[in-house]
């Protein structure tokens, strides 16, 4: 088996099932469970080093993650949430092992489901700028994101709620109607939860369009990444 290094802690409620799925699940595969480091970095230091577009500090940030990882001896490395993705280019040029991109997975589900228009949920930074939409683009795959209120409220729900493990009914109810109206108006297929607290939201729920759990998505490629030859 591979040893993946997965960079955690962003935030810490989306860890623990990448730890406990990714580990059963090669567990299921295999009878025997994985070699496996977890380096976690704090999600509200990320977050603000976005907001500012302190890119370079953020690169130098998440890099010290990844070295300790490489030193631990990971063959490979994963970033456990989909908004630090946006400096993503240069973590992998600057890292000493492969990173394993969380927009390129659900990219390929998208495509494997032949998907044409897709809306996406994420914090303002993965809905606003154009570095989640690019893979997609690429595959000729149209991204809807929420109108300017819903974004706000949107990103507003995932950081003083979702980041922190709490999930509240009313919030559900308010991210539904913003899906049921993505879907009415501007006829999306299904939606991305791009942000790896979304799915404590939509745990056991039906939306108005299926939706793509980009963590699940994620972990998927990292169990298979583990077992390869």
């Amino acid at each position: 088996m591979k040893k993946l290094g997965l960079v955690g802690g962003m935030g810490p409620e989306s860890t623990i099932p990448y730890y406990h799925d990714i580990v059963y699940g090669v567990q299921k595969r295999t009878g025997y469970f994985p070699p496996l480091t977890i380096e976690s970095v704090d999600v509200f230091k990320v977050l603000e080093l976005c907001k500012n577009e302190e890119y370079k500090k953020l690169s130098d940030y998440l890099m010290d993650a990844i070295f300790h990882l490489a030193e631990s001896g990971a063959d490979f490395a994963a970033l456990s949430a989909n908004t630090p993705h946006i400096i993503f280019d240069e973590l992998q040029e600057r890292s000493p092992i492969p990173l394993v991109s969380i927009l390129e997975s659900t990219c390929e589900e998208v495509k494997r489901r032949h998907i044409s228009k897709v809306g996406l949920l994420g914090t303002i930074f993965t809905m606003d700028k154009d570095f989640y939409k690019s893979p997609f683009i690429r595959d000729q795959i149209e991204i809807i994101t929420p109108n300017y209120h819903e974004k706000k409220l949107v990103n507003q729900k995932i950081s003083s709620e979702l980041e922190l493990g709490i999930v509240k009914d009313e919030t559900l109810e308010e991210f539904i109607e913003i899906i049921n109206r993505m879907k009415n108006e501007d006829k999306i297929q299904a939606v991305i939860l791009g942000c790896t607290e979304l799915p404590l939201l939509f745990k056991g729920i039906d939306s108005p369009v299926e939706y793509l759990d980009t963590m699940q998505i994620h972990i998927q490629t990292l169990v298979n990444m583990i077992l390869e030859s």
